[in-house]
């Protein structure tokens, strides 16, 4: 039995997983745990399911309007959550009878994945008719991305997500079919987690693309990068 395998099959690494996905996770601990996804089946299904379960729950959360700070609020406060100080050998309890602190971590961050795609398919449902998700290729770089569509405008939401390169930032355009990719006007860089929420004020209304490229601080007028994000529209 290999080395991996031997982890699989004793599987004492999956509290991580929700941490993983939700985004929870320290930059050294989530590239940390990407690396041991290569060699770990079990974690690399338990990260599978959980992110389906984000992409699947919105669908079949209550359409009920929510406020947009709400779900930022909760994004916050699990992103601030402490994390334990290093890797030991997992135990149900701690010292003195108390729950291991990763332990319940990994509990706390599996609610919260819960919680973020319920209230994300809250703000979608509410937000009117031909709300949608559009989920972008991303090359080049780490993590994911997405475009939430409502009302004709847009909201990019990047996951995982490595940072620009020192001395730039990403940079939003639009590509109209047969036409330039153009400036959207909104520049950005990811928190240490690699997260970002970018909202796109123009109207999508003829857009094809939406893309992303790296680019000198500031700013430029048209792309010099290849993107790493394309989400297509049509």
């Amino acid at each position: 039995m290999s080395e991996s395998e031997a982890m699989s099959a004793n599987h004492d690494c999956g509290g991580d997983a929700a941490a993983y996905v939700l985004g929870a996770l320290e930059p050294a601990e989530a590239e940390a745990f990407s690396r041991h996804l290569e060699q770990c089946a079990v974690c690399r299904d338990e990260v599978d399911v959980l992110e389906g379960v984000v992409q699947a729950l919105p669908m079949a959360a209550p359409q009920h309007p929510a406020p947009r700070r709400l779900r930022r609020r909760v994004l916050r406060a699990v992103r601030d959550q402490p994390k334990g100080a290093g890797h030991r050998p997992r135990r149900l309890l701690g010292a003195g009878g108390w729950p291991n602190p990763r332990i319940a971590l990994g509990a706390l961050a599996a609610a919260a994945v819960v919680a973020v795609a319920v209230i994300g398919g809250v703000e979608l449902a509410g937000g009117g008719g031909g709300a949608r998700v559009i989920r972008a290729s991303v090359a080049g770089v780490t993590g994911s991305a997405e475009l939430r569509v409502a009302d004709g405008h847009g909201e990019l939401i990047v996951s995982h997500f490595s940072p620009p390169p020192s001395g730039h930032v990403y940079e939003v355009w639009l590509k109209a079919p047969g036409a330039r990719p153009v400036p959207a006007n909104v520049l950005f860089t990811v928190t240490r987690n690699g997260a970002a929420e970018v909202g796109l004020p123009d109207s999508l209304a003829g857009i094809s693309q939406v893309m992303v490229t790296p680019e000198p601080d500031g700013g430029s007028p048209a792309p010099t990068h290849s993107p790493v994000i394309v989400a297509q529209l049509s």
